[in-house]
């Protein structure tokens, strides 16, 4: 019973999670999904140029500048006024930012949900459970060679998120197109599986 509980939490909050990626991949609410998307270019982009600790750096840095700022700002405006309305963040400051124990279980049952997931899937591929799987790992795994040999981490990574916020919105425009070019390219690859499945032995599903 404890078990069904537990995974109709984690559909809940899975199903939340993909809801509101779906939303800002889709560019659904244009200004959340522009903020979004330049922010994370900004940060590679800085990642770029910058290490790691002088980007955190320089953007605390900013972002106290700014409120610094507007307290000073604030606090002459009411000396000027003679206004007595408080400390300019009050609302903020006064605002609960902490988790829940609920909260911190939810997030801690998802994480080791999708750990567990990844554990028991590299297992069944490196102990070669399916032969086919297991080939077809290896060959990605070669071609990642040659991808991580003209490209860094962080530029795989930029053009990553540029395609995560690129690609759904051309799919949908060209959907008719894009479906037929990828039913071709699984036609073939399909074709390609059930060669190699039919001359190395062993290699068929445990299914079949």
């Amino acid at each position: 019973m404890q078990v069904t509980a537990d995974s109709t939490k984690m559909d809940c909050v899975w199903s939340n999670w993909k809801s509101q990626a779906i939303d800002l991949l889709y560019w659904r609410d244009i200004k959340q999904t522009g903020i979004v998307f330049g922010s994370f270019l900004l940060l590679l982009f800085s990642l770029t140029q910058f290490s790691v600790v002088s980007v955190v750096a320089y953007l605390a840095l900013a972002a106290l500048s700014a409120t610094i700022s507007f307290r000073i700002y604030k606090s002459v405006l009411q000396a000027v006024q003679k206004t007595d309305e408080g400390h300019p963040f009050k609302t903020y400051l006064e605002l609960e930012i902490t988790l829940s124990q609920e909260q911190i279980q939810k997030y801690t049952d998802c994480l080791q949900f999708y750990v567990n997931n990844t554990l028991k899937e590299l297992r069944r591929l490196f102990l070669v459970q399916d032969l086919v799987d297991s080939l077809k790992f290896a060959v990605l795994m070669w071609l990642l060679t040659y991808v991580g040999a003209l490209f860094n981490g962080l530029t795989l990574l930029l053009m990553a998120v540029v395609s995560m916020f690129t690609l759904p919105v051309v799919y949908v425009k060209h959907q008719a197109q894009v479906d037929q070019y990828l039913g071709l390219v699984r036609t073939h690859i399909n074709a390609i599986v059930a060669k190699i499945q039919a001359k190395i032995p062993g290699a068929k599903r445990h299914a079949e």
